[in-house]
């Protein structure tokens, strides 16, 4: 099971992709290719994503039963002693520029700032 997931992709990129896969839901597609044909597709969506994002999930034989890379996406896949996780970037709301308040706590400053 093969699953592609587009996130402002040229629309030729989702027509190309309807030739193996069907879409289930707008930027969702889903199929059962070989190895080979996932691989050729995925080669095809980084080189036509233009400055869209794009995720690639797959069955495999491992301890989580699949896997997945991604394509310009913030979060990013680890390994994580043995299982593939997403580590999301750490967000630090909308003030996170500027400086701390002088009056805070340090113990304020490290859990709105992550500082020490």
């Amino acid at each position: 099971m093969t699953v592609i997931v587009l996130t402002r992709c040229p629309s030729g990129l989702r027509g190309f992709l309807t030739r193996w896969l069907m879409e289930i839901s707008p930027g969702v597609f889903i199929g059962g290719p070989s190895a080979r044909i996932r691989e050729a597709l995925w080669l095809e969506v980084q080189n036509y994503a233009d400055t869209g994002r794009a995720l690639l999930a797959y069955t495999t034989d491992n301890e989580q039963g699949f896997t997945f890379e991604t394509h310009d996406h913030k979060w990013h896949p680890i390994d994580h002693e043995g299982l593939i996780l997403l580590r999301r970037p750490k967000d630090l709301g909308p003030g996170a520029a500027s400086a701390p308040p002088r009056n805070w706590s340090k113990a304020a400053k490290r859990r709105r700032y992550g500082q020490r």
